[in-house]
């Protein structure tokens, strides 16, 4: 889609990472600071970028550099990225609109990725670091829907993959007597056997910036197209939130004030039996919760397909860098297989990469899930525009205004496709 970059600017400076909440669990993004590492040489070297960074307050970052300036043979720089989402996105915005060349190498979420690749700022990835053999490995979908311009660039290595999966409490599947989900049929039956007691089958992250990411999984499940609301699937889809909501009762809809470390709370004290959630699973290590036997992911039921979005954090190059050279070594590196390992030696980051992903260097429970997902699963990126913040808000609101009976299914569906054609350009 073409957009003015006036137009681009505005929605780039908008868009914030509270939308999604997806990296909490993956990435370890809490930034402290926007100054660099004194202790490194100037980025004027050969051999040497510096890199805009999340991950720099993370325990093992240290560890995750050293491996990375070894295999690559790049000496690295690093600026931490500010923890507040909006001075993060501004910041990067800045940065690649001015044609500022301090920083070589960026990370950036969907938003940014969706935001930034058709706008001429980002170098092209596919002829020097993302050839053909490496880049059938990555998730095609994802690769497509997120990393893809216009022009058919690929402007970003993707540094994982973390889905936003289902999570159940064994527990309360177990008093369900249900053995597994994998249906609509089954997915309603456990909605409504464990709700009693104050407890819920299902809790959501229904404020009106994250909820984009249950709505959207909920479409694709029946089948529908988040970009048409008349389609019959994504009618069923929001039909169906509500249903849960206010015909069922199995979820509450007080949580439409909620984002995700308020739900992960709820679910870790027991009050919801279910969740969409990404990542790992950390939020439950955390807690002590996390287990077969407790709080687990699952694969995604079928109702009329399985389908499942992945997220990641994703390696840019500024065009405007004056290392290219450096900056490629790194990114190869970030896209091979030592790279891939890397992130999840350190991070716990799933290999983005299908290939490395089966390595006995990657194992565990998660491995065994993930991979079933990736075999079973449409695998897509979430349905973004340019003006994310701006169509993601305006959706929410449109779905809690339905949700508490303030505007009819039909009136929804026409307001929302409305906003689809508003942002959509």
């Amino acid at each position: 889609m073409k957009k003015k970059l006036s137009s681009l600017l505005v929605a780039v400076t908008a868009v914030t990472l509270t939308l999604t909440g997806c990296t909490g669990s993956n990435s370890g993004a809490n930034t402290a600071s926007s100054s660099t590492n004194d202790a490194k040489a100037s980025t004027n070297g050969k051999d040497e970028i510096t890199l805009y960074t999340i991950q720099s307050t993370n325990p093992k970052f240290q560890d995750w550099l050293n491996e990375a300036e070894k295999k690559s043979g790049v000496k690295i720089k690093w600026v931490a990225a500010p923890t507040d989402s909006d001075t993060r996105q501004q910041k990067v915005s800045t940065i690649l609109s001015s044609g500022d060349s301090s920083v070589d190498i960026l990370e950036v979420n969907d938003e940014m990725a969706t935001s930034f690749k058709n706008a001429g700022w980002l170098e092209p990835l596919q002829d020097k670091v993302l050839t053909s053999d490496i880049r059938t490995q990555f998730p095609q979908g994802y690769m497509k829907d997120m990393l893809t311009s216009t022009k058919g660039d690929i402007i970003g290595v993707p540094s994982y993959s973390g889905y936003l999966a289902l999570w159940v409490d064994q527990k309360k599947l177990d008093a369900a007597g249900l053995k597994s989900i994998e249906n609509e049929e089954d997915f309603v039956k456990f909605l409504k056997a464990s709700t009693k007691d104050g407890q819920y089958g299902y809790g959501g992250s229904w404020e009106k910036t994250y909820v984009f990411n249950e709505l959207a999984t909920f479409v694709n499940l029946f089948g529908g197209d988040y970009f048409d609301w008349t389609n019959e699937g994504s009618r069923k889809a929001v039909k169906f939130m509500y249903d849960m909501a206010n015909t069922w009762k199995v979820t509450p809809v007080d949580q439409i004030a909620d984002k995700y470390d308020q739900m992960n709370q709820k679910f870790n004290d027991g009050k919801y039996a279910s969740v969409f959630m990404w990542g790992t699973g950390d939020a439950y290590k955390n807690a002590n919760r996390y287990g077969k036997d407790q709080i687990h992911i699952m694969n995604m039921p079928k109702f009329v397909k399985r389908s499942i979005f992945t997220d990641s954090w994703s390696y840019v190059l500024n065009s405007k860098s004056k290392n290219k050279e450096a900056a490629i070594k790194f990114l190869k590196y970030a896209a091979s297989e030592d790279g891939e390992l890397n992130g999840w030696t350190n991070f716990g980051r799933y290999p983005a990469r299908a290939d490395v992903a089966s390595k006995p260097a990657v194992s565990g429970d998660i491995k065994d899930i993930y991979s079933q997902i990736q075999s079973t699963n449409e695998v897509h990126g979430r349905p973004m525009v340019p003006q994310t913040l701006e169509f993601i808000s305006e959706m929410g609101t449109l779905f809690q205004n339905y949700i508490q009976n303030k505007i009819t299914l039909d009136e929804f569906c026409t307001k929302a496709q409305e906003a689809v054609k508003k942002y959509k350009k």
